[in-house]
This record gives C-alpha cells, structure tokens and sequence, in this order.
C-alpha cells in the first residue's frame, strides 16, 4: 500500500488476505473521504489479485474496531444536498463491500459503531471478542441524525424489525454478548483467538461454506417481521413509543423509523434512496448541530480534569461510603457495579447498614437481570460488598465518600470521624449538594484531602457528577475524585465552591417560577405537562416529589441565605 494508507494488507498461506486498519496519527479508527477512497482502493486490488480467495478484516487499535464516521467532515456539510450525497456515498461504498466476489470475515475488538457498525453488517461473517471494550451499536440519532450508510436497510434484516428499531430509534450500544445474542454477530470469543477464528471462517468460507442463521426472533418474529399486517403493528408502536419519549421535539428517531419501513415496504434500493434523503435533511437542522455541539463539549470533557497540568489520579481500590440511604447505597452499588472497587458501607444503625447492603445488591441484580454481567461476575461483584456500623476497614481505603443528612454539623463530625479512621492520603469526599467544601473542611485537620462529589439520584442511572474542591483542595485530590468519578461512568465536572455550585444553582430559580405559577393557580398538571412538551424529561413538580420535599427545602434555604431574595422560597 501508498506511504500513510490507513488500510494495509497481507496474504496468508491460505489465500487469506489478513487486511489491517489502523487510522495513523489517530487514537481510533473513524471513517473519512480519505478512508473511503483507501478502502476502495484495498478491494480493488484484493478483487484483482487472484492468489486472494478471501479476507479476514482487522482493527490496529488497541481497544477500537471503528468508531463511526469522522465528524469533523459532517459538521462542515452546509446544505440537504451535500449530506444526502455524502450518505449515498457511504452507502455506495459499503454496497461495493456487501457484492465483493471474495468472502469477508470480520474479527471485531473494542468499540464498533455507527459506519464501523455499518461496514460489519455489509461483511458476510462477523466475529467479536467477549471483551467488555467490544460493544456494538448504531448511536446516530444522539447526533439527531440517521445511519446513514446503509444501517437502517441491513440490521433490520439481518435480527428483525422489533430488535433493530430497538437499537437504531434509541442510539443503543451493545456489548458484545448482547449482539451476539440478537444475532448481530455470528461467533463470540475470547480477544486471544481473534484472529485465529476470523480467519478460519474466512478460509471455510472461501471453500464453499456459509453461516446457516436462524430466522430473527423465531416463529413470533415472523408473524411480526415476515408480513405486512405484523410489521404496521411494530411500526405502529414504534411510532407511540418514540413520540411518548422525545413529544416530538427530536425529529432523527420518526426519521430513522420511516427509513427502515420504507425500506421494508418497497425493497432494499428504495430504502436505501429515502435514508440518504432523511440523512441529508437531518444533518443540517439546528437540533442536530445543537446535538454534534453537545457531543464534541463532552468528548472534550473526558480528557479535562478541571485543573491545569492534572497530576495522576490516585489509585483507588476501595472505597469506603458513609451513609447507608439513598444515595450512599447508591453511590455504593453503582461504584462495585462499574468500578469493580471493595466497598465498605457504615452507617450509625445497623438495620440501616442492611437495607443500604440490599439497595446496593439489587444495583447488581438488575444489571444481572439485564444480562450485562454473567451469574459469574454477579457472585464476584456481591462479595466486594460489607457493611458495619463502624468504621472498621476504613483504614485501607483511599477514597470515603459520606452521604449522610445534608447539615453542616453532621457532616462535620464524620469528616472528624473518618479522619481518625483513615490513612493520611485518603481523600475525603462529600456528597452534598449545596454546602460550600470549604465550611465542611473548616472541622477537617486535613483540609487539602477534603473535594465534594455531588451525586445525583438515582445514582446509578444519573450520568452527572459535580467535582468541587475548596482553595485548600490538592490538585492529586482533584485528580483523584474525577478519575474515579469516571470510572463510575459518570460525566465529572469541576465547579466552583459556592452555595448549590452549578445545578442547583440553575435548578432553584426554574423550581421557584414553578412554585410561583402554583401560588397563580395554575394547576400541576400543566405546569409539568408544559415543560415536558418542552422537552424536559420530567416535570418541576415531579421532580420536587421524587427529590423530597425536605431535601428541597434544605437547598433554597442555603441559596436564599447566600444570594437573597432573588432566591426566596415560595
């Protein structure tokens, strides 16, 4: 291959070309005009050399098969007609793959998404490692658009309509283990024997042999899938679903929808025609740009830690958690749950400790329950769960996170208690959510190991975390509660030690004008019915019933104390 060409390959003895992308100068594998004229250009020349009998297909990357399409290209579309041909483009290419006379195995490690997922589906046999890096999905719609390079017209008919709305309409992701369940992929293996498997079924496969897949969703998948009648009832209720969700604010899921019913209705080249069409249409409205907006600022975010020239975060291995309500049990099963972390939980009472212990365990049950770890990994996440009413084990964690009532006074005194519980470098973190770090770490004898990490409810579905250090907080400190905060799949942001800090800052003043129009008159269920036809998720007044009352009541009065009457309690 050229000099800097993404795309290189070598013959095996079998007559298997061994293709390897590796994007240079790119910590992943994205998919950009310069990569399509590559790709083409690769299977020109294995369709022409005749020693080729088939090609087993690679990522260089560590943990990226391809990670979708380049989406600084995308954003410089200014019109409907440039994006429409951009997504014909793709779909052409990829259909050139789909008819390529030599058999194609796909051998597929880390993430695989959007156009890399598009390019798989367009390969006669695909292959993923088991690791929990692979995941598999088509996430368009969460940059208000469609996949747009033939997506929308394969995966339905490779596992079914009702399974493939369920990931296109929703942006889902999929670990590897669920894609091959869905039958997404055809084999599923350990990362080691990648490439020994994927170019087995690629040399099987350049003898004659073809994979023998069953028919999407068995017998009841036909009835819904294999006729017309059957798959107006999915779309159907596709369509309720995705306007009870979105109230018709985000218009890429209706989009999405009609591409792969068009598709299904009037046959592949048809569907492939009106999904360039929608494409073009969505990649130039302004909800998709708020959208790409929002994708590249916390793409951003991931790689800032808040602070200049971030020293390493510390290594937290256990994590010690006081308060053993809501949110500690919480923050407890979401920490076991996706950092894999020893857990201590301790609260005053020990009745409490055990119904925190069974809030914590049923965090690990559901995702059991939703078959994101084996019965395996459940009974190895359960045992690094404890609990006491003591402060017993503390001495060996490097990060206690207390969530106990929201007083100053209180929290004082277990920051006093942890202390005298902890190693010197152990970080203390509180959970609050409006008390400046600073008053909290005025009782501390250690005030540079002393941030906040404000949670939000419920924990383990909530993707926000505020990071808030004092002036007295250390930079490791700093370091430590966002890279941890990460490791918990969370979005950390850094902000300021003022009273509410940043959401509850913006929170209180929307929470009191709902408070106001209820003084007004104006009934409950239009004020939420409003602002959900607006597009917030809930309601303000439903919000305040599953926040509490006296957990709102707390946080307008510490923003009244501190900014006045603008923010008044109603």
């Amino acid at each position: 291959m050229a000099p800097g060409a993404a795309l290189t390959w070598e013959l095996a003895d079998d007559g298997v070309a061994v293709v390897t992308f590796n994007l240079k100068n790119e910590p992943v594998n994205k998919i950009s005009a310069a990569v399509k004229q590559d790709l083409l250009a690769t299977f020109e020349a294995l369709e022409q050399d005749t020693a080729v009998r088939a090609v087993a297909f690679f990522s260089g990357k560590p943990d990226t098969f391809i990670a979708g399409a380049d989406i600084e290209e995308f954003v410089r579309l200014t019109t409907a007609a440039e994006a429409e041909r951009l997504s014909a483009e793709g779909q052409d290419m990829l259909g050139r793959v789909a008819r390529f006379p030599k058999p194609i195995a796909v051998g597929i490690h880390g993430a695989c998404l959007g156009g890399g997922l598009e390019f798989a589906l367009a390969c006669g046999y695909r292959v993923a490692s088991d690791h929990a890096r692979t995941q598999l999905g088509l996430p368009e719609v969460q940059l208000g658009i469609l996949p747009g390079a033939g997506g929308c017209q394969r995966l339905p008919r490779l596992i079914g309509a009702r399974a493939a709305l369920d990931i296109i309409l929703a942006g889902k992701v999929e670990t590897a283990k669920k894609a091959f369940r869905l039958g997404i992929v055809d084999e599923l293996v350990h990362p080691a024997i990648l490439k020994d498997v994927t170019i087995a079924a690629a040399h099987r496969m350049a003898g004659g042999w073809r994979p023998r897949r069953k028919r999407p969703g068995g017998f009841r998948g036909w009835l819904l899938d294999g006729n017309p009648f059957g798959r107006r009832l999915v779309f159907r209720a596709a369509r309720k679903q995705v306007l009870a969700q979105t109230h018709g604010n985000f218009p890429a899921p209706l989009a999405a929808l009609e591409a792969v019913e068009h598709g299904l209705k009037h046959g592949m080249a048809a569907g492939l025609k009106r999904e360039a069409q929608l494409f073009g249409q969505l990649a130039v409205t302004d909800v998709s740009r708020k959208l790409v907006q929002i994708f590249f600022a916390t793409t951003a975010l991931k790689k800032d830690f808040g602070i200049a020239n971030a020293p390493p975060p510390a290594v937290v291995t256990r994590l010690g958690v006081v308060g053993a309500g809501f949110m500690g049990s919480g923050i407890a099963g979401t920490a076991i749950a996706q950092a894999g972390v020893d857990v201590r939980l301790k609260d005053a009472d020990l009745p409490r400790v055990a119904k925190g212990l069974a809030a914590a365990r049923e965090i690990l049950d559901d995702r059991l329950k939703r078959r994101r770890i084996t019965p395996y990994e459940h009974t190895r996440l359960v045992a690094l769960l404890s609990g006491s009413d003591h402060y017993t084990g503390f001495g060996r964690a490097e990060l206690v996170i207390e969530a106990v009532f929201e007083d100053l006074q209180v929290k004082q005194q277990v920051l006093r208690e942890v202390e005298t519980a902890t190693a010197p470098d152990a970080v203390f973190a509180s959970n609050t959510s409006t008390i400046p770090i600073h008053r909290i770490a005025e009782a501390a004898s250690r005030p540079e190991q002393v941030i906040g990490m404000h949670f939000f409810s419920p924990v383990a579905r909530m993707p926000l975390l505020e990071v808030i250090p004092s002036a007295r907080t250390a930079a490791q400190v700093v370091s430590t509660a966002v890279g941890f905060g990460r490791r918990m799949g969370k979005t950390a942001i850094v902000v300021k030690d003022s009273p509410g800090f940043w959401i509850n800052r913006i929170l209180t003043p929307y929470m009191n004008e709902a408070g106001h129009l209820l003084v007004e008159g104006v009934a409950i269920e239009e004020i939420d019915r409003l602002m959900v036809e607006f597009g917030f998720p809930v309601g303000p007044i439903t919000l305040l019933d599953e926040v509490g009352m006296d957990v709102g009541e707390k946080v307008v009065g510490v923003m009244h104390e501190a900014f006045g009457e603008g923010f008044a309690p109603v």
